[in-house]
């Protein structure tokens, strides 16, 4: 059963078990509670001529007497009627017509007894009671004492109810069919969503986004986020066809390099010096490539863990900078300022980002140009920035600097080495770390890659103690300039 058919049910049942509800406490509650108090007063009025009152004569006759307040019973809505024990009236109050009826035959019984009762088109409510001599029921009943009440207005209250508990049926049935009508346009949204899903799902094709992403509600937000998933998995669809194409793009040209060498090795009948040159270096970047790959994917599985220790950003920056000297290149690498900053870190790590930095700078700076590197803190951030007056980045090309393989086209030249995963790799490395990396480029202007990450807890403390005793030092010098100028002014 589809979720809309559910809730029409759902809502059937709450309003039929709600209806029956509501007519049940208006129906009986008020009715029983209004008869109830008819009968304690009938009841209240009928002990109130007292047994004391009766007397029984020899021919059968009874005397009662009656209370003065009671003699008439002039109201309109009650009376009252003795009558002997075979059912014949005797006395009957002055406010009812004169009858030689009882007022409810079939209460004349053993005991007291409540009834409705019919006069015409009138409604009663009857209490009978037996009358005993002296209050003896062993000696037999000498008669009966009726008392009635009018219940037109319980017969109108009757009608009342009827009407309410209609208009209540009809408002519930209305409400329903409203509920019934209205639903399926509540749930015409999530079809339309269904269908396109299932249109995308039919034709592999991401580029189709569900509709009603514009509404407020819950549906609006599932529309929006089902979009934002569609989109990520359309990125990263074409991520993943550009990487298949790279990977095979960047391992058939050293396998078809070592595949010519070896060739030429055999048709000249001998190892040629140069031919085995270029196939050590073709296998060497095939080791790389495919050690840069593993690393991605075990990050990507979270199966490569970081060996975290304090690690001085310093001492590894100047590090990386020997080791980046030692190279012939033809550019110059220098290093602009440089802080006393700790963090929490893998050193073998941070070190690799550095040196891809680096020599992502060296492979894109023209000869002659110039590497800057530079470490400095502000704010718990320590920041390393990585400049270069080199060819740039073009700005459409900014957002995917990162993407794995992916290489700006004017710089795009094998000759330089690289495989497009050094930024890929530098980028996972500072996020693992708890920071991230920017890059700001203009084209044959230079780049620029800043680096952010957290300070150590302890390096912070430092800080704050260093800064407490210069504030406590100027706090002294201020204090000792003030007493020299007290002193020459004495």
């Amino acid at each position: 059963m589809s979720i809309q058919n559910r809730l029409l049910l759902i809502y059937t049942i709450i309003f039929s078990a709600a209806f029956v509800l509501f007519a049940m406490i208006v129906y009986f509650l008020p009715s029983n509670r209004i008869l109830a108090e008819t009968d304690a007063d009938l009841q209240a009025l009928a002990t109130e001529i007292t047994p004391e009152n009766f007397s029984s004569e020899r021919n059968g006759q009874i005397r009662v007497a009656i209370p003065n307040d009671l003699v008439t019973l002039e109201t309109a809505s009650t009376f009252m009627l003795l009558l002997d024990q075979h059912g014949n009236v005797l006395a009957q109050s002055n406010n009812f017509t004169p009858s030689n009826q009882p007022l409810d035959p079939n209460g004349l019984s053993n005991g007291p007894v409540f009834n409705l009762a019919k006069q015409g088109s009138t409604s009663l409510r009857v209490y009978t009671t037996p009358l005993y001599l002296d209050n003896d029921p062993q000696s037999g009943i000498i008669g009966y004492l009726q008392v009635a009440r009018l219940l037109n207005t319980y017969a109108s209250f009757n009608r009342l109810l009827a009407v309410a508990l209609l208009v209540g049926f009809a408002a519930a049935t209305a409400s329903l069919f409203l509920a019934v009508w209205l639903t399926p346009g509540l749930f015409r949204p999530l079809d339309d969503i269904a269908t396109v899903a299932k249109q995308i799902s039919r034709a592999d094709d991401l580029s189709l986004r569900v509709p009603h992403s514009d509404r407020v509600d819950e549906i609006g937000v599932l529309a929006r986020a089902l979009n934002e998933t569609l989109q990520r998995l359309e990125r990263l669809f074409q991520t993943q066809q550009r990487l298949l194409a790279d990977v095979s793009h960047e391992l058939r040209t050293p396998l078809t390099a070592i595949r010519g060498n070896v060739d030429l090795m055999r048709r000249m009948g001998g190892g040629d010096e140069e031919s085995l040159d270029i196939i050590q270096e073709e296998v060497d970047r095939l080791t790389r490539l495919v050690g840069d790959l593993t690393l991605l994917a075990r990050a990507d599985a979270g199966g490569l863990p970081l060996n975290l220790k304090s690690v001085e950003l310093d001492n590894l920056l100047f590090e990386v900078y020997r080791q980046v000297s030692l190279l012939d290149k033809p550019v110059e690498v220098v290093v602009t300022e440089v802080d006393q900053v700790c963090v929490n870190g893998d050193p073998d790590r941070l070190k690799q980002l550095l040196l891809n930095l680096v020599e992502n700078g060296i492979k894109y700076t023209p000869k002659g140009g110039r590497v800057m590197v530079g470490l400095t803190k502000s704010d718990n951030w320590a920041r390393i920035t990585v400049s270069d007056n080199g060819i740039g980045i073009p700005a459409e090309d900014l957002p995917f600097i990162f993407d794995r393989f992916y290489r700006v086209d004017k710089a795009r030249n094998r000759s330089q080495g690289g495989s497009g995963l050094g930024l890929a790799i530098a980028k996972w490395v500072a996020q693992a770390h708890g920071g991230n990396i920017q890059v700001e480029s203009a084209v044959n202007a230079g780049t620029t890659f800043t680096v952010e990450l957290p300070i150590l807890e302890k390096e912070k403390k430092m800080d704050e103690l260093r800064q407490e005793n210069g504030r406590t030092r100027s706090s002294l010098r201020l204090l000792g300039a003030t007493r020299r100028k007290e002193k020459q002014g004495e």
